[in-house]
């Protein structure tokens, strides 16, 4: 691509599989904690609540060297998955996808705990009555209505990967071609007297992958909500 240079080509690109990744990896969790919260009730439920929406209230540095201290080279998780599976999270393209995912759990957890608490109980219930095992229910039930809330949540966690920079730049630093992401990118040329044209293109790329992504996730939910209803 002409109008990019190769450094921005690999900003662009990294940050889209970083945030691919970042929403994959989070959605299995994600859909499990929104069910958890929304249908059970058990003792530190409200201490879940709060942990899984942490991210959204710590200043997003404090979460990166959180990352940092835990899953650093000597961090406690990050040496384990260094000598058990030659897994390493810091500065690699690895630990910006998962700071990005803890990042944008919170939004993802509440899209899809909302559609669930809008599913009818009755629904479930009587699916029960008629023998249906509980992941029978969810399977069969639940996640088919609550579908259009999973795309939702799943945009918005992909945006907010697309847009993470204060974790992402203090467990991964801004390395480029390796952990430069298209926010660590603009940060990066703005500092540079000169290269403001650079940030501009970035900033415009930026734009456009937000609304192609909000525009499927359009096409996807009233396909799901028509799928739901029947039609």
């Amino acid at each position: 691509m002409d109008w990019l240079s190769l450094h921005e080509w690999q900003a662009v690109v990294l940050s889209i599989k970083i945030s691919f990744w970042a929403t994959l990896i989070s959605l299995p969790l994600g859909i499990w904690v929104a069910h958890l919260l929304a249908r059970r009730e058990f003792w530190g439920k409200q201490a879940l609540n709060g942990i899984v929406h942490l991210p959204l209230i710590l200043p997003p540095v404090v979460t990166g060297y959180i990352l940092l201290f835990s899953f650093g080279r000597r961090g406690f998780f990050g040496e384990f998955l260094y000598d058990m599976f030659g897994i390493r999270l810091a500065f690699e393209w690895t630990g910006a996808a998962l700071a990005g995912a803890i990042m944008a759990f919170p939004l993802m957890v509440r899209a899809i705990r909302l559609a669930i608490e809008a599913v009818d109980p009755k629904l479930e219930q009587a699916a029960e009555t008629l023998g249906a095992s509980k992941f029978k229910i969810f399977t069969h039930v639940t996640l088919p209505m609550i579908m259009p809330g999973i795309i939702v949540g799943s945009v918005l966690a992909f945006a907010k990967a697309m847009g993470e920079f204060g974790a992402t730049i203090t467990f991964v630093s801004n390395i480029p071609g390796k952990t430069q992401t298209l926010p660590s990118a603009i940060y990066a040329f703005l500092q540079v007297p000169g290269s403001e044209n650079s940030a501009l293109k970035l900033v415009i790329i930026s734009i456009v992958i937000a609304m192609a992504a909000l525009f499927l996730s359009e096409i996807l939910g009233r396909y799901a909500a028509r799928k739901v209803r029947g039609e």
